[in-house]
């Protein structure tokens, strides 16, 4: 998605929306084209659904399950990006696993590398992203209109949570809590009970959220 010229990004969404299910997709998301800009307007995300729409009852590209079978050139970058992930996950291994990845800061410094690399290649021209480097239009155009969330939406929750909290018996809330700090401290234990427990009492998810961070703590980058 790009926020300049943002109505390409609708042919863009097809064009990926229509590889997905050409190359077996088991479920399809359809971004709006306003969404590099905010949150979607309705009228964008409907747009988007009818284009899922148009690609599952127009274009008969659901009628086959494998359209492009045999194909040596989706056979060829099938094979390229199998190898490719199998090097990510031998290189992981050989850190110690995900968490020492993460922890040693892989991951991050891979998707920054490739951010730049990508960015550098827009800016020199060797990558063309219409509508940013290239083809772009003289004229200043007016900005899309743009989903504006109306700030009561917010006091009103507010409102709604504090109301929840005076009513709500403040005793199993703390217990469940408790319950679900001890649980977290054992690694060999599910913790998705507990934290289903809270909810039943009408713990927060901010409550359940600062009970899990007091034993985890936060990632910080």
């Amino acid at each position: 998605m790009t926020a300049q010229q943002p109505e390409n990004n609708v042919v863009r969404v097809t064009v990926q929306a229509m590889a997905a299910i050409l190359g077996g997709t088991q479920s399809l998301h359809t971004n709006a084209r306003d969404e590099a800009l905010a949150l979607p307007t309705a009228a964008a995300a409907r747009l988007a659904l009818r284009t899922q729409q148009v690609l599952a009852y127009e274009c008969g590209l659901t009628e086959t399950v494998d359209p492009m079978a045999g194909s040596y050139y989706v056979e060829a970058l099938t094979d390229a990006i199998e190898a490719r992930a199998w090097q990510y996950l031998q290189e992981i291994d050989r850190m110690g696993g995900a968490v020492a990845a993460v922890e040693q800061g892989y991951m991050q410094r891979e998707i920054q590398r490739a951010a730049y690399a990508t960015q550098r290649a827009i800016e020199c021209g060797d990558k063309v992203v219409v509508g940013v480097n290239r083809f772009c239009s003289e004229e200043r155009e007016p900005p899309p209109p743009l989903l504006r969330v109306d700030p009561e939406l917010g006091r009103r929750q507010a409102m709604r949570l504090a109301q929840l909290r005076s009513q709500r018996a403040g005793a199993p809330v703390a217990a469940a809590l408790a319950e679900l700090r001890t649980a977290a401290e054992d690694p060999s234990v599910n913790l998705m009970p507990y934290i289903l427990q809270a909810v039943r009492v009408y713990a927060t998810l901010g409550e359940i959220c600062d009970t899990l961070r007091s034993v985890f703590g936060e990632y910080r980058p």
